[in-house]
């Protein structure tokens, strides 16, 4: 057999909606079902106890000795159930003195029970001879000097008959509410879920051509229109993402592209020339140049391919910032001792200043920052590294790099931070790389929580602040 599953969550929803339905619509026929059978069993108990106390002003006996029941009064006369009740009165010995002709000679309960309607009205189910149930209520009257023990008891196929035309009619409209309930589920489905068809209609259609294309946000309070912004916030992401990767594929074409022109055109010049050892020396030489500097510009994409993989959060350790710099000054150590540089530690080395980054890619930033202070200065000049504590609710540790070199050309103080950007100003263009040293450290200072600037106030030399928060 097999079985059928939904597969759309319209057909989902409205299968859970039903089942729910299905549940409470049994559990609260059952308990409507017993609770009206046990209100009609109390009701038919009070009739029965009426009847009885009715029945006793009823009973003679008449000239013979017999019992007789007057049968020209009827408390209720439009009463099936008075016209049909069942009667038998026994002595205390047992003898039945009267037995109504709705019994047709059957005992109504057999012998008598101890203590037998002593004490107020009993009550009983019993099981008649024609295997017909009945409701019983016996009780203990004197007459005449007498004790006599009336049975009235009505029958319980009518009670049960219609209980049983109640249950038939609970069957059937469970069902039939069922089916209204899976429609109108269908249709309040629909209605809900066409926010979400319409979104996944644009969605479908976008592309990487129309990448500014947004989810229409209905209602932004409802969880549709939480989806809806979360979605366009992702759209968003992707299109700043897919734009820079557009430009960081054009620029790096580009600058891919001229050191290997360059290295085509040395090489063909030298080749047609067929000149002495020096002039294809002198085109090495310029082959190597060229390879180096694609080589720095390959290895810096690499870098920061590598930094922009980093997830902010991740890989992360605890780096104190005065060993840090330490290790990257000692790197650069040979480089300081060429230019004859100066070098002014400011700042209380006994601080905790304690990061928490990637180490191998916080040292590359501040390598990239040092590295550019020195190759910038002239010879014989004076670098200043300083770190200090920025307290706060959130402190952070402050880092400043200041060089005596040319300084950056007005105008130049954010764009240094772009990719692939070079100054035009002549008085660093010797010094001039692939421009992405400071576009790798300022997304990896910022992947770390922090900030980087130059300080524009800055007119000799240039000033370099980062601030990384601390532990």
């Amino acid at each position: 057999m097999k079985i059928v599953r939904a597969t759309t969550l319209r057909s989902k929803l409205t299968l859970w909606y039903v089942g729910v339905l299905a549940v409470l619509l049994v559990i609260y026929a059952t308990i409507v079902f017993i609770f009206q059978y046990a209100a009609l069993t109390r009701q038919i108990l009070h009739d029965e106890v009426q009847d009885i106390v009715t029945v006793e002003g009823l009973l003679y006996f008449n000239s013979d000795g017999a019992l007789k029941l007057r049968q020209d009064y009827y408390s209720r006369p439009q009463s099936h159930l008075l016209v049909d009740r069942m009667l038998e009165v026994r002595d205390l010995s047992g003898t039945v003195l009267f037995r109504s002709a709705t019994l047709r000679g059957m005992p109504l309960g057999g012998p008598l029970r101890p203590g037998e309607g002593d004490e107020g009205f009993n009550e009983r189910i019993i099981r008649l001879s024609d295997g017909s149930h009945a409701f019983v209520v016996s009780h203990v009257h004197a007459m005449q000097g007498r004790s006599l023990v009336l049975r009235l008891g009505y029958s319980l196929v009518p009670l049960r008959e219609r209980m049983m035309q109640f249950l038939l009619l609970l069957v059937i409209s469970i069902p039939a509410a069922l089916a209204i309930a899976a429609l109108a589920g269908q249709l309040i489905a629909k209605r809900a879920l066409r926010p979400l068809e319409q979104m996944t209609a644009k969605a479908e259609g976008i592309t990487a051509s129309n990448l500014h294309d947004r989810l229409h946000v209905e209602n932004p309070e409802d969880e549709l229109g939480s989806l809806a912004r979360v979605f366009n916030h992702l759209l968003q992401r992707l299109e700043q993402a897919f734009q820079q990767l557009q430009r960081f594929t054009a620029d790096a074409a580009h600058e891919l592209r001229t050191p290997l022109a360059s290295i085509r055109t040395v090489g063909e010049v030298a080749l047609e020339k067929q000149e002495g050892i020096e002039s294809y020396r002198e085109a090495l030489e310029n082959i190597l140049e060229g390879t180096e500097r694609l080589g720095e510009t390959i290895d810096s994409l690499l870098l920061l391919a590598r930094a922009e993989a980093v997830r902010p959060g991740s890989n992360q350790t605890d780096v104190p910032i005065a060993n840090l710099i330490d290790e990257v000054l000692s790197v650069l150590g040979v480089l300081i001792e060429e230019r004859r540089m100066t070098v002014l530690r400011e700042g209380d080395t006994q601080l905790p200043l304690v990061v928490r980054a990637d180490r191998s890619l916080l040292r590359v930033a501040l390598l990239n920052l040092i590295h550019n202070a020195i190759k910038f200065s002239d010879e014989g000049s004076l670098l200043r590294i300083g770190y200090s504590l920025l307290a706060g609710p959130h402190p952070q540790v402050r880092i400043t790099i200041q060089d005596q070199g040319p300084g950056i050309a007005p105008g130049e103080h954010q764009r240094v931070f772009e990719r692939f950007f070079t100054s035009s100003a002549k008085t660093t263009a010797h010094g001039s790389g692939a421009g992405l040293g400071l576009s790798v450290t300022k997304l990896i200072v910022e992947r770390t929580g922090g900030t980087i600037f130059f300080d524009e106030e800055i007119k000799e030399g240039a000033l370099c602040v980062v601030n990384l928060p601390v532990l």
